[in-house]
């Protein structure tokens, strides 16, 4: 059954999930990766959120611009006006540095608000990076009207406190992912989640994480498992076929059209 009509909690959907946007193609986290995401076909978006300086909301995962940006040094030092300035398709090449096609193109770190606001029907799988923004990126949601169609999740279970109570979604925490993990292997009671999904690696220290004993346990809670980050076909059908709900990819158009029809 669609809990609130969000295909993210759908046990029986299988989303595939543009992360970061089509970030293969386009500058990561970015407007124009997530419309690409979206013509190519995506279900939703994972993006990850940080604050400013001001304390606004912004879609970046890296807590510095050095990687992404023209720019360097904290988003967190900067004021949102300041981010304003920075190219965000600077660095950004599909081929390895033979070609920069998005640079000097106005492309911007946008706020959480500018891509609710871009993409009004959108799934959107919001990543917390740190525990001041949950309240910012929770008043975002409710001024933008979009509290049905997303969820939160961080690997800081702190980060989403404010996100437990309905009309709220979340996601586990790394903590809770781990205790599901640990009680499946060792074949002890489930604990009763407090999260909605799972949002989980394809392996961690070695392991791997979303195997079937592990994704059978999750849906026995009512939890759909989605996995990242996942860019071979071959491998999204194999995870599908043990009953992973999404696939969180950085090509989303490989993966739609790899998703099995029944």
């Amino acid at each position: 059954m669609v809990r609130s009509g969000n295909p993210l909690l759908d046990l029986s959907a299988r989303p595939v999930i543009a992360h970061r946007g089509a970030s293969s193609e386009a500058p990561e986290n970015t407007l124009p990766a997530f419309e690409l995401a979206a013509r190519q076909g995506a279900d939703a978006f994972e993006l990850d959120v940080r604050l400013t300086a001001d304390d606004a909301p912004v879609v970046c995962h890296d807590a510095t611009l050095d990687r992404t940006t023209d720019a360097s040094g904290p988003i967190r030092a900067r004021t949102l006006a300041e981010l304003r300035a920075v190219d965000a398709g600077m660095r950004f090449s599909p081929d390895r540095g033979a070609s920069y096609p998005y640079r000097a193109a106005a492309v911007r770190i946008p706020t959480l608000g500018e891509v609710l606001w871009a993409f009004p029907e959108m799934p959107i799988l919001v990543e917390i990076k740190e525990l001041a923004a949950q309240e910012p990126v929770r008043r975002v949601l409710v001024q933008e009207d979009a509290v049905a169609r997303c969820v939160a999740a961080s690997g800081l279970g702190e980060a989403v406190a404010a996100f437990r109570e309905p009309p709220f979604a979340s996601g586990a925490s790394g903590p809770e992912i781990g205790a599901l993990y640990r009680a499946q292997l060792l074949r002890r009671r489930l604990p009763v989640p407090g999260y909605d999904l799972l949002s989980v690696p394809l392996r961690y220290r070695g392991l791997p994480v979303p195997t079937r004993r592990f994704v059978t346990a999750a849906r026995s809670l009512g939890c759909p498992v989605h996995v990242w980050t996942v860019d071979e076909p071959a491998t999204a059908r194999r995870l599908w076929g043990r009953g992973v709900a999404g696939i969180v990819t950085n090509r989303p158009a490989a993966i739609a059209a790899a998703r099995p029809t029944s």
